[in-house]
């Protein structure tokens, strides 16, 4: 008896001539850009190091395009926006010890954004593996454990032969909801020694759909239709499933407000009737939510950002919709739904009876109200007015990448970003040095469009190494450092908590002549012309750098009592 998958396995001709003479010069490195080829990569990013040159130098031999950063932090930064903004696992090609630890920051920002990151590593050589102290360079007596606690999974080889099931399978949980970081490490002489494998032409990794179970969606949706309050929380599974069309349609349909998370901005439309908008920072905000008597709670753990700093406390009934199992029900008793958001909010569109509520949208607009009104009392003229000059120079289908700074944390509640997929920063783990790197990421992902990054000048001296990348490669990036002297947040929070700051303060270049020694267009604004400048600056190709002498203020917590 023939089966149709028995004709599908049965090679040609010409498979069976090639893999029986397979060119020669090639090792364990070709295997590698060979199975990340086969899997629909073409952009790889990294750094060469000793244990790692047989990767780098198979690179010569394929398609794939390298981009190649400073610091290998940054490099996995530029992986991880790479995989938000195309939904591809981005490979990060790094060596053994130094360079692989180098790299952990940016690995634990794409685990808590769910970006998709395939890191590939070098190892010691396979004689000194097992724990033992060979002495070789680079060498830790177990390098998986120190990323075991931070990536989605860890794939060790040892053999030739195992590395295109290990970097497939890595692939695979990469890309299966939810989505993250992966790690893949490869002995040196593994790398190095010649190989007589064929040539890895097809590779299958499809990454498993995360459904519902429909019991749970039948009773969320049942809720839903009979609430009399509903709410909606979309945090980043929204924008990470592609679900932001599927989720207006049902907040259309229940006539629930919608309030999006830092992760989730852009996940539903800023100016629509039904939107809260993004403040999720304010009392007004949080005291809606909890009134509400149903809540539903999409792509989102509630964490700290998203809870107001854990003051809130809904009163209703929550249903939560999550990707990442450990975060379901992690801060609030709920009915939880582990789906993929695209799967569940499509679910529940089908399912949920039409409401009217003739006061929903007279609601939103008195939180609004009451939030301007908030803002408005604590003479924050300069900062309003810096964030609106931004919003209004960059184009409405470019991305940006906001670093730790005060001028994002003011985006994350305040800035429309125009879409979905539109506005990221490292606001999952919280490092500093992430806006820069990932912007060149994001334009090597679409070289069409402007790409901003926003940094503090903190944040920015992170990163300084990387203008030479974004010359090197031409890329298309324009950097806004705000200066303020220092560390403007931590002198906030310094000031306000202890009456004085202490090692905030820092002595910084002028960052007008340094990109100007890099090759990169720079220039010094002002609030005044910032909008023009900025404007400019994105409108004409290639990197340039916008330096903005300014010292913002926060607006006032809701969350301390």
């Amino acid at each position: 008896m023939t089966h149709d998958h028995d004709l599908e396995l049965r090679p040609t001709a010409a498979q069976i001539t090639a893999a029986l003479n397979p060119p020669p010069g090639r090792n364990g490195g070709d295997l590698v850009v060979e199975t990340l080829a086969g899997l629909g990569a073409t952009t790889v990013f990294g750094l060469p190091g000793q244990h790692a040159l047989g990767m780098f130098d198979a690179l010569r031999r394929s398609d794939l395009r390298y981009i190649g950063l400073r610091v290998e932090n940054n490099a996995g930064f530029a992986a991880d926006a790479y995989g938000r903004i195309t939904g591809e696992a981005a490979p990060l090609l790094l060596s053994t010890g130094p360079g692989a630890l180098t790299s952990l920051a940016a690995l634990q920002e794409a685990r808590a954004a769910s970006a998709p990151v395939l890191a590939i590593s070098s190892q010691i050589p396979t004689a000194g593996l097992g724990g033992g102290r060979h002495g070789y360079l680079h060498e830790l007596p177990d390098q998986s454990a120190s990323f075991r606690g931070v990536v989605k999974s860890v794939h060790t080889v040892r053999t030739q032969s195992q590395i295109p099931s290990a970097i497939a399978e890595a692939w695979k949980s990469a890309l299966t909801a939810p989505h993250g970081p992966v790690w893949v490490e490869i002995p040196q002489d593994v790398l190095l020694a010649e190989t007589l494998l064929p040539v890895v032409t097809a590779v299958d990794a499809t990454p498993e759909d995360l459904v519902p179970r429909p019991e749970l969606t039948a009773v969320a949706a049942d809720l839903l239709s009979r609430a009399a309050r509903p709410a909606i929380i979309a945090g980043g599974g929204v924008v990470r499933a592609d679900a932001s069309k599927k989720l207006r349609q049902l907040a259309e349909k229940l006539q629930a407000p919608v309030v999006t998370t830092p992760g989730g901005k852009g996940a539903f439309p800023w100016n629509h009737p039904l939107s809260l908008q993004s403040w999720l920072e304010d009392r007004h905000t949080t005291d809606f939510l909890e009134d509400a008597d149903v809540l539903l709670v999409v792509g989102s753990g509630l964490g700290e950002l998203s809870s107001n700093y854990h003051t809130f406390a809904p009163r209703g009934r929550v249903i939560q919709i999550e990707a990442d199992l450990g975060k379901l029900e992690s801060n609030h008793p709920a009915l939880g739904i582990h789906a993929d958001a695209w799967h569940a909010v499509q679910a529940l569109s089908e399912t949920v009876t039409e409401r009217t509520d003739p006061t929903a949208q007279k609601r939103v607009r008195d939180v609004l109200e009451k939030v301007r009104e908030r803002i408005a009392g604590q003479e924050l003229t300069l900062e309003q007015g810096v964030l609106e000059s931004v919003r209004r120079a960059l184009p409405a289908d470019s991305p940006s990448f906001w670093d730790m700074t005060i001028l994002a944390y003011w985006a994350w509640s305040a800035f429309d970003a125009k879409g979905p997929n539109h506005l990221h920063s490292a606001q999952g783990a919280g490092g500093l040095g992430y806006g820069f790197p990932a912007a060149l990421g994001a334009a090597a992902a679409d070289p069409t469009r402007p790409v901003l990054a926003v940094s503090g000048d903190g944040g920015a001296l992170y990163s300084i190494a990387e203008l030479a990348t974004a010359r090197q490669y031409d890329l298309n990036v324009t950097w806004l450092i705000v200066d303020d002297g220092g560390y403007g947040i931590l002198r906030e929070y310094m000031t306000d908590a202890f009456g004085e700051a202490t090692a905030t303060e820092l002595t910084r270049p002028d960052y007008v002549a340094l990109a100007e020694s890099f090759g990169v267009r720079g220039v010094r604004t002002t609030p005044e012309a910032l909008e023009s400048d900025l404007a400019k600056a994105l409108g004409e190709p290639g990197p340039s750098v916008v330096v903005l002498p300014a010292v913002l203020r926060m607006f006032a917590a809701t969350h301390l009592g």
